[in-house]
Formats: structure tokens, C-alpha cells, sequence
């Protein structure tokens, strides 16, 4: 990932003019590449602000503050500098590299999908960059990544749910064979209910039997009168 952001200082002696000395923005946007360069990026930030706050419309500034906020690891507002920077500029180098670096920031802020567009838009203003290129097949290969693994975890969801589904089930199952075990176990067949039925009437004839033979050996004793 060593290529994912190009570094394009618009250094004041280098492309402006000697009279842009006299611009007031110029003072803050040179103090801010000199502590960009000593890696001081948060004092740079401050200073490009403060060419901005002179020149609103410096995209010399704005880009500058834009890697000055990506090097600080601040990449959604690098990217929404660099979204900026992209609106302002004709000629398609410049608005590829924009769109190059927008790329980056999104992928470092995790937004896939944006960042590949990014890519894609840097290509359809410069065919041939060839870092665009490669931080698309990056992007791409990350996005399948994610993919795959979203993919698994719901795989993985999606089983333990049905073995849940049919751990329940089981657990119901077994639960109204016992329930049915214990019912079984109160109650008796139609024909034990009949043989214990004709058992009863079989015993209460005998009772009835035996009482009516005792009663016939019973005797008789004469009450006498008391006159």
C-alpha cells in the first residue's frame, strides 16, 4: 500500500509568478509546507486555514490542507477537501489526481465502494495512471474480501439458527413422548377394564351368595309371651 497517496506540493517559488509574493495567502501557504515538510502536519493544517481565511478560492491551499489532514489520519475530511478540489478544476490531470487521492482517503476511512469510484473516476480523466490503477485492483480485492466474510458470517448465522430450530424441535419432541409415557402409565386397555369389571361382578355375586347361605343356617328362636 507504499503508493497509495501522491504527495503534490504547489510551492509558491515554483509556480507562481514573482509577483505572487505580494499575495497575502502566500506567507501562510509557505510557512505551511515548511512544517508539512518537518512533518509537523497539524501547524501546517492551522496556516493553510489561514491562507484560506485570505484566499477562499486558493486551490493551491485547499490541496495542501487536504494532505495535511489525510497525513493526520482525518480522512473523511480529506476526502470531502479532495471531493471539493475536483469541482473546481479543468484539466484532467489535476481533477485525476484529485480523484486519485479522494480514492485513498475513502479506502483508509473504510468506504469501499466510494473509494472505488474514486479510482475509477481518476482513470476515466487519466487512463494511463498507473497508481490508480493498482489502488483499484486494491480496493476491488478488498471489497471481495469483505464480501466473502459478511457471506460467511451469515452462513455461519444461518446454521446455528436451524440447529437452534432443531434443538427446540427435538427438546419438544422428547418432551411429549414422556408426556405421553406417563399418560400410558394411568390408564389401562379397554380389555383389562373389562376382565377387572367381570372380576368385580364375579366377587360381588359370591358375597351375595355367601350372605344368602348364611342367612338360611340362621335359626329361628321362638319369642315366648309375657302374660
Amino acid at each position: 500500500m507504499s503508493k497509495l497517496m501522491k504527495f503534490f506540493f504547489l510551492i509558491p517559488a515554483l509556480f507562481i509568478s514573482a509577483a505572487g509574493y505580494s499575495q497575502p495567502e502566500q506567507k501562510f501557504i509557505r510557512k505551511g509546507n515548511h512544517e508539512y515538510n518537518d512533518k509537523k502536519f497539524g501547524e501546517a493544517e492551522v496556516n493553510y486555514r489561514k491562507a484560506l481565511e485570505k484566499k477562499s478560492t486558493s486551490r493551491k491551499a485547499e490541496y495542501n490542507l487536504s494532505n495535511s489532514l489525510y497525513k493526520q489520519e482525518k480522512y473523511e475530511a480529506a476526502a470531502t477537501k479532495y471531493q471539493g478540489l475536483t469541482q473546481q478544476e479543468k484539466d484532467r490531470n489535476e481533477i485525476s489526481r484529485y480523484y486519485y487521492n479522494l480514492g485513498n482517503s475513502l479506502l483508509k476511512a473504510n468506504k469501499l465502494n466510494e473509494s472505488i469510484e474514486g479510482y475509477k473516476n481518476a482513470l476515466r480523466n487519466n487512463p494511463s495512471d498507473e497508481d490508480a490503477k493498482h489502488n483499484l485492483q486494491v480496493a476491488l480485492r478488498l471489497k471481495n474480501r469483505q464480501q466473502q466474510q459478511q457471506q460467511d458470517n451469515k452462513d455461519q448465522q444461518d446454521n446455528k439458527s436451524n440447529q437452534d430450530q432443531q434443538d427446540q424441535q427435538n427438546q419438544q419432541q422428547q418432551q411429549s413422548q414422556q408426556q405421553q409415557a406417563q399418560q400410558q402409565k394411568g390408564q389401562i386397555s379397554k380389555e383389562d377394564a373389562e376382565r377387572l369389571l367381570q372380576a368385580l361382578e364375579n366377587d360381588e355375586k359370591e358375597v351375595l351368595q355367601k350372605v344368602k347361605e348364611k342367612q338360611s343356617q340362621v335359626k329361628r328362636v321362638p319369642v315366648e309371651k309375657d302374660w
